[in-house]
């Protein structure tokens, strides 16, 4: 058996595991009642059921949990002889990792708690902010979740990836704002990654991110416009967990092969969409004396809907983006210091059309 048929049976079962558990989920919630009731800081205008957060975490969770008991029931019972010698090297590489896998696990399930007790009671968002950073340094600082590009100490490298891990989920809590908008861009973000990960031989990441995506893509085909369901904050905390575990995990930068430093910025440029996002609707609460973590309609999907998009035109804008960003970021690694610069402008100039475009007044038909 090749790694190219276990990937493909893995991101299959990922696929279709989400898209049962969401269909599953879909159905139980609405009957329990656990649903999205419309209001002044929603955009939705009918009750939607809540709970894909449940699938999402779940579907990760058992296909992870799922392949290092396969794994280790194959090395144990001898069965790993039928794999090619390569497939075999990458298990027990794989089994290496499973004390970390299981670390980040619990940090994830931690924080899909917390978000799930939000959808339902709805907590401050004060306490969320410390339990996220609390969760984020464990995974930093225990299961190396972290940075250490030219930084020896561990606590400030962990305190830096705490920080960094804790602006990604918020940032795709914020972006949990139009149908298929957080799920779609971390599908995309992932997508890149994975060209970064595979570039740099690291199978474990490459296979998690897969596996990621696949959960993503069964997600979104009840979470795409027009949304039979939404992820709530328990979707949107593992998701922006994950991701950042991932973009904290990928090899950037390889002093060996390539003296240029600034390809461990291509998370920076990849995710550019949605950190514009957060910073966007911060400032603008700021500035009108609201508290950044409360919920309303300024995001940018809401200000591009507003110019007269509907909710699929808004999203597949934001994807477009979110791609035009994230194909910069992959030639990072072949530019010099001119061509780094360059696609740093470029980035620029896209949030920028964005920022033009969302700002401009509604043309009268």
């Amino acid at each position: 058996m090749t790694l190219i048929t276990i990937t493909a049976g893995l991101f299959i079962a990922s696929f279709f595991t989400s898209a049962i558990l969401t269909a599953v989920v879909k159905k139980r919630s609405i009957k329990a009642g656990f649903v999205s009731i419309p209001s002044p800081d929603r955009y939705n205008q009918n009750m939607i059921a809540l709970g894909g957060g449940i699938a999402i975490f779940a579907s990760l969770a058992a296909i992870l949990i799922d392949s290092m008991i396969v794994v280790k029931f194959f090395l144990t019972t001898g069965l790993s002889r039928y794999f090619d010698e390569s497939v075999t090297i990458h298990i027990v590489g794989f089994l290496d990792k499973v004390p970390q896998l299981l670390i980040i696990l619990a940090c994830m399930t931690a924080l899909f708690a917390v978000g799930l007790y939000d959808d339902k009671k709805h907590l401050s968002p004060f306490f969320k902010l410390i339990v996220q950073l609390i969760v984020a340094f464990i995974a930093a600082f225990v299961a190396d979740v972290r940075v250490e590009f030219f930084i020896e100490s561990r606590i400030i490298t962990s305190v830096i990836s705490a920080l960094w891990i804790t602006f990604v989920i918020n940032s795709f809590n914020f972006l949990d704002n139009m149908d298929g908008a957080s799920a779609g861009i971390a599908a995309i973000v992932s997508s890149i990654l994975l060209t970064s990960a595979v570039l740099h031989g690291q199978i474990f990441i490459s296979i998690m991110t897969l596996v990621f995506i696949a959960v993503l893509l069964g997600f979104l085909i009840f979470n795409f416009p027009s949304a039979k369901i939404f992820m709530g904050d328990a979707g949107s905390f593992v998701i922006g967990f994950f991701l950042a575990t991932l973009t904290l995990k990928t090899t950037y930068y390889n002093q060996a092969q390539n003296e240029n430093w600034y390809p461990i910025l291509m998370p920076l440029i990849i995710m550019a969409v949605p950190f514009y996002d957060f910073i966007s609707v911060t400032i603008l609460r700021i500035s009108q004396g609201k508290s950044p973590f409360v919920g309303d309609t300024q995001h940018f999907s809401h200000r591009l809907k507003r110019r007269g998009l509907s909710d699929t035109q808004v999203v597949l804008t934001l994807y477009l983006a979110t791609v035009c960003t994230g194909l910069g970021a992959v030639f990072l690694y072949q530019v010099n210091l001119i061509g780094a610069v360059l696609i740093f402008v470029q980035t620029f100039m896209i949030l920028a059309i964005i920022a033009i475009l969302e700002s401009t007044a509604k043309q009268s038909k």
